[in-house]
């Protein structure tokens, strides 16, 4: 370990306290996709007060940034935050289910935790700016703020319009979701593509329903009128459940889900409703099977639209690109974090998890946290446990859009154990208990500091070791066929706008105060913790 590396470790150590208070505040606010307003300025003003320059809104997205410190010419390294909840899910950071304090349990939360990934992004790039400058090293670090990745929003764009260019190294930190991928890094196997798209339906012109009844201006409310978009949408929500299962082979691991945003829109209940929109996401390992599902959903959405006197728009939300594998990035990311070793829950953290365990009417465990929480796993054999459910011919699974960042620059994608309780065969613990342990500072703060300090190690690594950054480019230009550009490369796909003018969930004020856009219901009507 070389003198920089120490003293980027020390300096997460000595950044403990802030960390986990940055943590917390992040998590409280629970802003969720393309509407993380106060998340997005809080990262904003800490970066300049770090030394930072920051341009706010980077890629036409109002809460996005893009940061930059130099120290001189050298390699550029990029890492990232993410800071978006899931609506829905707005647990309190405590043992006991309940929504944070005003809001109810409809409001956003973070479930992953976007949260403590951002945070544990920006501890890692925060010590190894102060390494750099305590030990002269040249270079310059890049940082930036992606909004909306729940529906795989930010990056996307961000790689079209070049921010992800000329970067010698990327870091893609994630708490762990899912076994085998505890504390280790991706290595073959990256997560796949993801198309997501709005389906605008229009009845702007309801009164071409009954040409021909010869009733110009219908007498009561009991004349025919047009179904309008609410009978569009949900025509087209049928119709999509009942040809899912035609639209892709029944292999390859893929998924295709939908979201309702606006319904209805009608001055009266005998109008016709003029505006409906839903949103499908389509997880799949290829771009030829996201293609293959959109032109499945478009048939779809023109009958939709047909049969209940409507027009239907289709507005791009996501099209991401499947990721690109580079073992040097990954092995070198994967020794910084056995440098760093796996997180550690003390009793303190145990006591909380047991104190949920008793709530859950469960025997409360000695050692509540499942073991893998604790234990790194090689690359390779995380690997191996991936594929066995997986067929031959399938080379990426699930979706996340760090993956297109992996097209411009080598990239490393690690995990690190989020707290997960051990639960007594045939029990399932209710989402908010994963929500909950993402909140309080003792159960997630042991992944947010290893995270960081991997971070730390894992850029400045790249920085003060120029053949990792010669074998790791030397792979990305193998692999892509010739670097950007290559014969093997896939450019950007985004050739759409920042969809940030949907009706996307979002906190609002009135002269009831700050509250969730559906309104908190009084105390005594809320549903039982």
């Amino acid at each position: 370990m070389t003198p920089a590396s120490r003293s980027a470790l020390r300096h997460v150590e000595e950044a403990r306290p802030a960390l986990s208070a940055w943590t917390r505040h992040i998590f409280d606010l629970g802003e969720t996709a393309w509407r993380e307003y106060d998340s997005a300025a809080w990262y904003v003003d800490r970066l300049r007060r770090e030394g930072f320059s920051v341009e706010e809104g980077s890629g036409g997205m109002p809460t996005a940034f893009s940061a930059h410190w130099s120290n001189g010419p050298g390699p550029t390294i990029g890492m990232y935050a993410e800071y978006d909840a899931v609506p829905g899910n707005c647990q309190d950071a405590a043992p006991v289910r309940r929504p944070r304090p005003g809001l109810s349990e409809h409001a956003g939360g973070h479930t992953d935790p976007h949260s403590g990934l951002g945070i544990a992004s920006l501890g890692g790039l925060l010590a190894c700016k102060a390494a750099m400058q305590r030990h002269g090293l040249a270079g310059t670090l890049r940082f930036t703020g992606e909004p909306a990745e729940k529906v795989r929003g930010s990056k996307p764009i961000h790689a079209a319009k070049g921010y992800y260019d000329g970067l010698d190294g990327m870091i893609s930190f994630h708490p762990a979701y899912m076994l085998p991928l505890f504390n280790t890094a991706r290595w073959d196997t990256h997560c796949g593509a993801a198309y997501a798209m709005v389906y605008r339906f229009v009845c702007d012109r309801p009164q071409d329903w009954g040409r021909g009844d010869g009733a110009p201006i219908p007498q009561s409310h009991s004349a025919v009128r047009a179904p309008g978009a609410g009978e569009a949408l949900m025509t087209m929500f049928m119709l999509s459940k009942a040809l899912r299962d035609s639209m892709l082979p029944h292999q390859g691991g893929w998924s295709i889900s939908e979201a309702v945003l606006t319904a209805g829109q009608a001055t009266a209940d005998n109008l016709a409703a003029g505006l409906a929109e839903i949103q499908y996401m389509i997880r799949v390992p290829t771009l030829a099977m996201a293609e293959q599902v959109t032109a499945a959903l478009d048939r779809n959405a023109e009958a939709a639209a047909a049969t209940a006197g409507c027009r239907v728009e289709r507005h791009w939300v996501s099209k991401s690109r499947p990721g690109l594998a580079n073992h040097a990035m990954a092995r070198l990311t994967y020794e910084a974090l056995t440098q760093v070793g796996a997180p550690r829950w003390d009793e303190p953290a145990k006591a909380l998890a047991r104190q949920i365990q008793a709530g859950l009417g469960l025997e409360p465990m000695a050692d509540p946290f499942i073991p893998e929480c604790e234990r790194l796993i090689e690359p390779e054999a995380a690997e191996a446990i991936l594929r066995r459910d997986l067929p031959p011919s399938q080379v990426n699974s699930t979706s996340d859009d760090y993956t297109d960042m992996s097209w411009h620059a080598p990239t490393a994608r690690f995990y690190v154990g989020r707290p997960a309780l051990r639960a007594p065969a045939g029990f399932a613990y209710p989402a908010w208990v994963m929500n909950a342990l993402g909140g309080m500072p003792e159960t997630i703060d042991p992944m947010v500091v290893c995270a960081a300090k991997t971070v730390a190690l894992a850029a400045l690594r790249l920085i003060e070791d120029g053949e990792a950054r010669a074998a790791a480019r030397r792979e990305f230009v193998e692999r892509t066929g010739g670097g950007i550009g290559g014969s093997n490369w896939i450019g950007p796909l985004c050739d759409y706008e920042p969809p940030i003018h949907f009706r996307w969930p979002e906190y609002v004020t009135t002269p009831r105060g700050r509250d969730w856009w559906i309104p908190t219901p009084p105390a005594s009507t809320r549903s039982p913790a």
